[in-house]
């Protein structure tokens, strides 16, 4: 569902072009002297990729993925100057959002380039590498090979930015006279977050590994290994970024004459005073009879609004720097609906330590089938007796929730959903295949995720077929826009979720993302980080929606979506409680705000879905959630007024973490942003 980031290419999905497409069946042929890449997480494999080079010296890679049913079939031929750094790069292709191709040639000292997304040229002086906007494992493999040849571990790239990698640690894999040892690298500059890989002893690439594994096919077994050592590696940095990024007031500390969000009563209040001591809220009220202990820390407030620390109830975690990411935008919550439950585990438990830097994690824990769209990193089921284990187990981790996902039989919700209420778990996810969104509610989801999986209750029967791959996505792009949301199908879906009070996590800028935007436009979600970002991140959020089928336009897309946003609204008046989640990278929960103010939300009403309603979902409103007296100082002070401009609050100063008080200017450095959101 979210935007992928891979070996492949920096951010792999790709917009289509006018270009003529070449198919899967005329890419480029593998020898078999060509090195194989398995492509595989916990939940299976998903593909492979090869990398050869030719007699000449061209370097070429071919790759197939297939993540529940988003495909790539994709191929890459490069030459090498003299100094190793391309000279040209050819990528022929599909992905999930159409054709991939991309050139790039140097001529009389200019580099020249065409993506799906932008072409533009630049002097060359024969020293920097073109990063690819896509593309098979080759493309970065070539671009790490380089960066590790280069003396200082560096490299200037095209279109901009500058790589770096610094050695973290070392392992051993294989056995017998396959026996090596690899060593864990980290790459700065890429993206927002250091990039690992492996490289074995000739400092030619070994594998990456960050969920979804590229490894070699006769070490396909070590990726548990690789994944347990890079993360203790990276581990090692977040001590010191903790301790830099936290101060722990002395005294107690009072917010005067701030504008407050007072999500219990889901309002705004003026010229209100909140004071914290010792990790809680010991005075709300008036600025003119809340008084204002000795000693205390005053931050005068006019010009800002104090809120509860927002929620982000849909948030995969990535690594580490997810924390001072997600604090940096006032996020002290995050509801983590799926991912790899040991790192979920270790997290939690450095945090408790102190030794992390983090917002405060819910997790539920995902649950799958086995077949060939197994989702990556699931807990895979082959019986009702073992999704009842994993339940089980959800359980004894501490988890909150659990989250089944398309594969999982339908047979088994009903048993495996008691188990999991009878342990009190919450219970939410995709919709099993072959079966509607009602029958799911029936059998006892608490929660429905993604608004696509709303609109799959007025679809035709047909579109069934095909909801456990890309047709959860084609079928409401398809369907919407035609839709009577007054049927009795969709009122009484909504109907029902309002009367038993079944939530919806909407993730709405996900479905804006793939919906809305053409190849090269900045979606509204990250537009705002625009000039904060490394070049090849931002340029990886220019990659458009998805392609859209031959028989339909960008504009029946673009329908279907604001279908889906007066769908949204419709749910909302009729009572359906909505969580603000964003299923993304983690910078677009303000934009998820904004899409509700335009489905008929007031600011107030959508600042409540990104704080006291998932509180209330996870049990925790008693303790955070709203600012009220005894409740832990989980707090954002922005600058602005998102009564009137919702907008305002990517515009955080402070942060508050369980009362320890956060920079957040230091918070987006540390995350790897260059300065303020717009």
């Amino acid at each position: 569902m979210k935007r992928s980031v891979y070996l492949g290419g920096v951010a792999v999905l790709l917009a289509t072009t006018a270009a003529a497409q070449v198919p899967a069946a005329d890419l480029a042929k593998p020898p078999a002297t060509a090195t194989h890449f398995v492509i595989e997480s916990t939940g299976g494999k998903h593909g492979d990729s090869y990398v050869w080079t030719t007699a000449d010296g061209t370097r070429m890679g071919r790759e197939s993925m297939n993540l529940r049913g988003q495909v790539w079939e994709t191929d890459m031929s490069g030459k090498p100057g003299a100094d190793g750094f391309p000279a040209t790069m050819t990528i022929r292709g599909v992905a999930p959002t159409g054709d991939v191709a991309e050139t790039f040639a140097v001529a009389d000292g200019t580099a020249t380039w065409t993506s799906p997304i932008d072409k533009g040229q630049a002097p060359f002086s024969g020293h920097a590498f073109y990063a690819s906007q896509g593309g098979p494992a080759a493309t970065n493999l070539w671009l790490l090979e380089q960066l590790l040849a280069s003396p200082d571990k560096s490299l200037d790239l095209l279109p901009g930015g500058k790589a770096h990698a610094a050695k973290l640690t070392s392992v051993e894999v294989g056995e017998g006279k396959a026996k090596q040892t690899v060593t864990l690298w980290a790459v700065s500059g890429l993206s927002t977050s250091p990039f690992p890989f492996w490289a074995d002893a000739k400092d030619h690439v070994f594998a990456t590994t960050f969920g979804i594994g590229w490894l070699p096919e006769a070490y396909a077994g070590e990726q548990a290994k690789l994944e347990k050592a890079q993360a203790a590696a990276l581990a090692e940095q977040a001590p010191a970024l903790a301790k830099s990024l936290v101060t722990i007031p002395p005294a107690p500390v009072a917010f005067v004459n701030v504008k407050m969000f007072d999500a219990d009563k889901v309002r705004f209040l003026a010229n209100q005073t909140v004071v914290v001591d010792k990790g809680l809220i010991v005075a709300v009220g008036p600025a003119a009879s809340v008084k204002v202990p000795s000693g205390a820390q005053v931050i005068e407030g006019h010009g800002l609004t104090l809120v509860p620390g927002l929620w982000d109830c849909h948030m995969h975690v990535g690594d580490d720097y997810t924390g001072p990411q997600e604090l940096s935008l006032g996020v002290t919550s995050v509801r983590d609906p799926g991912n790899d439950d040991l790192k979920t585990i270790d997290r939690r438990e450095r945090a408790a330590k102190g030794v992390l830097l983090f917002p405060h994690v819910y997790p539920s824990s995902l649950i799958d089938g086995k077949g060939p769209y197994t989702a990556q990193v699931a807990n895979v089921a082959t019986s009702e007796a073992e999704a009842i284990k994993l339940v089980d187990r959800a359980h004894d981790n501490a988890f909150t929730g659990v989250k089944f996902y398309g594969t999982f039989d339908p047979a088994w919700l009903p048993a495996t959903i008691a188990e999991a209420h009878k342990l009190g778990l919450h219970v939410h996810g995709h919709i099993p295949h072959g079966i509607r969104t009602s029958v799911a509610i029936a059998d006892g989801y608490d929660e429905v995720t993604h608004i696509n999986w709303i609109v799959m209750e007025g679809v035709p029967e047909s579109a069934l077929a095909t909801d456990n791959g890309i047709g959860r996505f084609e079928a409401p792009g398809r369907y919407a826009k035609d839709m009577n949301l007054d049927s009795p199908a969709m009122t009484g879906l909504i109907a029902t979720m309002a009367a038993k009070h079944i939530y919806s996590d909407p993730t709405m800028v996900t479905f804006e993302a793939l919906y809305v935007p053409d190849n090269g436009d900045l979606s509204p979600a990250y537009a705002p980080f625009a000039g904060t970002l490394p070049p090849t991140t931002e340029r990886g959020f220019r990659s458009g929606g998805f392609a859209v089928p031959k028989d339909l336009t960008r504009g029946d897309y673009r329908a279907s979506w604001a279908k889906m946003v007066t769908l949204l609204g419709k749910m909302h008046k009729a009572g359906v409680p909505i969580v603000a989640g964003t299923d993304g990278s983690g910078i677009e929960i303000i934009r998820e705000l904004e899409i509700y103010q335009q489905a008929g939300f007031t600011p107030a009403e959508a600042l409540a879905a990104a704080t006291i309603v998932p509180a209330r979902l996870v049990g925790q409103d008693k303790h955070t959630g709203s600012i009220k007296v005894g409740k832990t100082a989980d707090l954002a002070l922005v600058e602005g007024d998102p009564s009137v401009r919702i907008g305002d609050l990517r515009q955080t100063r402070l942060v508050m973490l369980d009362g320890k008080l956060l920079n957040a200017d230091a918070l987006r450095t540390a995350a790897g942003y260059s300065g303020r959101p717009k």
